[in-house]
Order: structure tokens, then sequence, then C-alpha cells
């Protein structure tokens, strides 16, 4: 059989690797177009070798490429069209020719047909014997184009077939019945079978479809509950039985590394897992419940991860605010906000920004979300005695210009950070508070003095995040007169006419919103608020202070994010406390 040699003058160059025909053009295109790496197609040729099967669907079932990737490829190498789910039709031609089981088995989609003609999507468009075979049991000339392997699975049991769901059939092959789950041996046998590894990577598939942040599974007495936190708002989607809740949650604990014979306690791992070509990383968290394991998974996706502060949400005026404190030499900057509102990646972009060859940046995070270039990171690793305070010490005695800590959570923690600010560092860290004031009133309640709080912190940006309107989803309006002056508009901008924008959900965007931003407020330390500080005022007088300094609040910037058609009223109400 014919063989190619890879073009070996790639930048992530490996020996070449022998591609048997006619896989050969294909994977030279995914490597082109930085799809597929040289590395990632050698460790699957040597698995074909072993095991034989086709290199393409290999490369897809490892998840090494996606299969849209795949499609694309195909698309441009044969020029032929591609046909996505949206664009199928909604009834099927009707043919006794085709038979569901042949199209399933081919991965075929007739999808139109005229006198002489049948179209048909093709997940493999090189598959000559099947054209061959579907256009002699049908008597007309086969029109391929490129189509889309799931989702051509998925048209086919719609169109063809009984309309189950994908998770359905998954289903049908787990079986039901009452289990004797107190046997862990047989648990890792459960956990180890086909259908419940096909279902577990379905609920990581659509996660990574649906954009989702985070995966909830929840046992509940005649239910598995799967939930999705998409643009920061809970979605339930279609669950499993409750029968498979024992398998399903074993075999996420086994991808974590955790103990699955332990079932009392709650327990934290990691999964490296990857997805429609997409390296994820995966923060596991199981708690017991009064039904079962309930388990969180939060995805970091680090090829998504935007650190810029236009994408952020902040403007011109709070960016250049928030750049010149983070350019101060000495001193201490706080990042304060709810769980989930951002802090991290703020950070993040902030060491960005400052990330110069002459300056030593080092980090202590419990977890390091992303790895950054030319920055040190510490994980932090409590049961080994490594907490923020112990490896803060050891960082001091580092030679460092610039450290993060991941959360001042302690004093211990909090004076160790002030004594480095003290010293000439500049120390950045997040707080969990509602507002950019109370974070001097929480390092109060924890003990530290208020001469040194003044004499360190710099600046304390808070922030919450929004969902934002999708450009295409969205239709503006003017705002009642009872709103404008319901929600204090004419006192932050005044105008004759107040227009905002609201979402259109359709089928294809069911909310309407896409992505999310952050709103913002930053508290610059002044002389009168250092005052305040000295005199132990509330964190109410602070903000009231700062806001006559010239500060715009959460809410305010909410607002004017809506002006703006960026967000709506309802969003901004929905994170912030104003009324």
């Amino acid at each position: 059989m014919q063989e190619t040699q890879l073009d070996s003058s790639a930048p992530d160059a490996v020996a070449p690797v022998p591609v048997r025909e006619p896989a050969a053009d294909l994977c030279d295109h995914l490597i082109g177009s930085g799809r597929l790496k040289k590395a990632d197609l050698k460790r699957a040729v040597a698995y074909q070798e072993q095991h034989g099967g086709d290199l393409v669907t290999l490369l897809v079932r490892l998840g090494l490429v996606s299969e849209k990737d795949v499609a694309d490829a195909e698309s441009k190498l044969l020029e032929l069209p591609l046909v996505q789910q949206d664009d199928f039709p909604d009834e099927g031609i009707d043919s006794e020719a085709l038979s569901e089981r042949y199209l399933k088995q081919n991965f075929l989609l007739p999808i139109a047909e005229d006198e002489d003609t049948i179209t048909v999507l093709m997940a493999n468009p090189r598959d000559a014997f099947a054209l061959k075979a579907l256009a002699m049991a049908c008597g007309k000339e086969i029109v391929p184009q490129v189509g889309i392997a799931s989702e051509i699975e998925n048209g086919i049991e719609k169109l063809y077939g009984g309309g189950r769901s994908q998770m359905g059939q998954i289903v049908d092959r787990l079986g039901g019945g009452e289990e004797d789950f107190e046997d862990v041996e047989h648990l890792r046998d459960l956990a180890s079978e086909a259908p419940v590894i096909r279902l577990v990577n379905l609920i990581l598939q659509r996660a990574v479809e649906g954009r989702a942040s985070d995966i909830h599974i929840e046992p509940f007495e005649n239910r598995l509950k799967v939930r999705y936190r998409i643009d920061g708002v809970l979605q339930e989607t279609e669950s499993p039985p409750a029968s498979s809740t024992a398998a399903v949650i074993s075999r996420i604990k086994i991808m974590a590394n955790l103990n699955i014979a332990e079932r009392r306690l709650p327990q934290d791992g990691r999964i490296m897992h990857r997805v429609q070509g997409k390296e994820l990383d995966l923060r596991v968290s199981t708690v017991p419940t009064s039904h079962g394991e309930s388990v969180v998974m939060r995805i970091l996706d680090r090829e998504n991860i935007v650190l810029d502060f236009d994408a952020l949400g902040f403007d011109d005026t709070l960016q250049k605010q928030f750049v010149d404190a983070l350019e101060t030499p000495h001193g201490i900057i706080l990042v304060t906000g709810p769980t989930g509102s951002g802090k991290t990646t703020t950070l993040y972009t902030a060491l960005s920004q400052i990330n110069q060859p002459e300056r030593k940046i080092i980090t202590v995070e419990d977890p390091v979300e992303y790895q950054l270039e030319g920055i040190n990171q510490i994980q932090a690793k409590p049961s080994i005695g490594l907490d923020f305070a112990s490896a803060l010490r050891a960082i001091v005695r580092q030679d460092p210009d610039v450290i993060m800590i991941g959360e001042m959570r302690d004093l211990e923690t909090a004076r160790i950070a002030i004594q480095s600010a003290l010293t000439g560092h500049l120390v950045l860290s997040t707080l969990h508070t509602n507002d950019a004031a109370s974070g001097v009133t929480r390092l109060l309640d924890m003990g530290v003095e208020d001469y040194l709080l003044t004499s360190t912190v710099n600046a304390i940006l808070a922030q919450r995040l929004v969902r934002t309107l999708h450009p295409d989803f969205r239709e503006a309006y003017e705002l009642p007169l009872y709103m404008v002056e319901e929600l204090g508009l004419p006192a932050f901008q005044y105008q004759d006419r107040y227009e905002m924008y609201r979402p259109v959900p359709t089928e294809e965007m069911p909310t309407g919103y896409y992505g999310r931003q952050a709103i913002v407020e930053l508290i610059q330390m002044s002389d009168g608020l250092r005052r305040l500080v000295m005199q132990q005022a509330t964190s109410g007088e602070m903000q009231e202070l700062a806001v006559t300094e010239g500060m715009r609040t959460m809410y305010q910037d909410g607002l004017l994010k809506c002006l703006q058609g960026v967000t709506t009223v309802e969003e901004v109400l929905r994170v912030t406390q104003e009324s």
C-alpha cells in the first residue's frame, strides 16, 4: 500500500510519520491548518498499527481532532459543500430502498432527491463502495456532500429512525435493575463498560458544545440530574436514569483518580481530557448527599481564555486607572467578588500586562488554573503543609518584584502580604466581598491593623459577570419614563431619550445571550479614604466618599453597558444589589 511522508519542517516537527493512503492528504491538511499536531498523528499511527481500524476514525475517537475539523478538511479537499445540522430538512426522503441500518453503518444521510439524483451527506465522502451500493439500491445517481458524523447519526435517527436521542440510545445499552453497589470491584467493572464511557464522554462533549463552565451531576431518588452552567446560569439538560448513577459517578471518579470506595467524605480531583480536539482541564469535586454523591466539574478551556482588558469589559478610562495602579512599584492591589465572578481571569490579565523580562513574578494559587509563560506559578498543597502562608514566606526569599496570592484567606497570609508590600514588592490578591469598599473592612475584621492598610493598599477592584447580548439576536426599545426614574439614570447619565436592548431568543440562540463581561468598580486609595480607614468608618461611608471622588459603581458601569447594547437591565439587577 502506498505511503506518504508528511513534511517534517512544521513548527512542532517530529520524525516523519508514515500515513497510508487515502488519509495522507487529509492529515497533511489538518496539520497545515493547525488542527492536528505531528506528535499526535504519530501516536494514532502507532495505535493503528497495533489495533487496526481507520486512521481518521481513530484520530476522532482519541480526541486528537474534532469531527468538525475532519468535515471541514474533507469539504475543502474534495470541493464539496459542508452541510450542518441547522440546514437538515424536516423530513427524510420517501424510499423503500433506504435501510436505516445501512445508513447508520456507513454514516449516510439522504437529504433531498429529484427525478434523477439523491443528495446524500457523508461523514466519509471518499467511500466509493458505499456510494455505489446506495446508487444501485435506489436506481439513481448519488450527489455526495460532506456532513459531521455525530450530526449525521442524529439526523438518521430523527428522519429515518424512532427519534430517540443519542443519550437514549446509550442508556438502552446500559440496562437497568437494582445492582449491588457496595462491591468496589463491581463498581469498577460497571464504570469500565463501553456504554458508561460513551455516556460520560457525551456529557463532556455537550458541555463543550454548549460553552459550559461547569457540569453538575446530582443524584436524586428517582433520577440523575445533569445541569450545565452556561454564561453563569444553570440549565438543565437530558439526563440518564437513576439506575445509572453509581456507574456514571464511579466513571468520573476513576478519571479523576479519586477513591471510588470512599463515598462518605468529599473528594477533589482533576481530569485532563481531550474533547473534539480540545485539551480540557476539569476540576472535579464530589460531596456525599442523601441519594449518592453529587459531582461538580469546573471546565478550564485553556484555548479560549482571553487575557485582554477590552474583552473582559474594561472601558478605556477604567483600564487606564487600573494599569496605572499596576505600574506602581510596591503596594497591594485587591480584586474582590463572589466565587465565579472572574477575579482570577482579571488577575491573570493584570499579570500578563506587567509581565516583562525585567520583572520576576511569582504566584501561589490553589489551584493553578492556567499556565502563564514567564511567570513562576506555585500550586498550594495544604495536605503537605504548603499553604498560602508558608509558600509566601519562601517566595519573599526568591527576590520577586511581583507576588500574586490566589486568595487572602486568613490573618497570617494577609500579614505576610502586607509585610511584602512594605518591603518593596507589588502584591496582587483576591477577597470574597460584595463591593470594593468592603475589601478594607474585611481585612480589618481579620485583624489587620488600620495603619498597615493605609500604608500598603493602593487600589481595590470589585467585579461581577453579566451575560452579554449576541449582536444578531437583540432588539432596541425605548425605556419607559417610570423605569428611567426607578433606575436612577438621570443622576448618572442625563439625556432626553434612553434606548436599551433586550434579547430576541431563537432556536439557534435560545436565550439571546452569548458570553459574559465584567461590570466593575475601582477604588483608588486617596488621603480622604485613608483618613476614613483610620477612623474605623463603615464600608458604606467609604463607598460614598469614593463616589464623590469620581468612582463609577458596578451598578453604574452595568447601566452604561446597557445603554451601549452590551447587556440588559435585568442582567445588571440580577448581579448587583441596587434596586
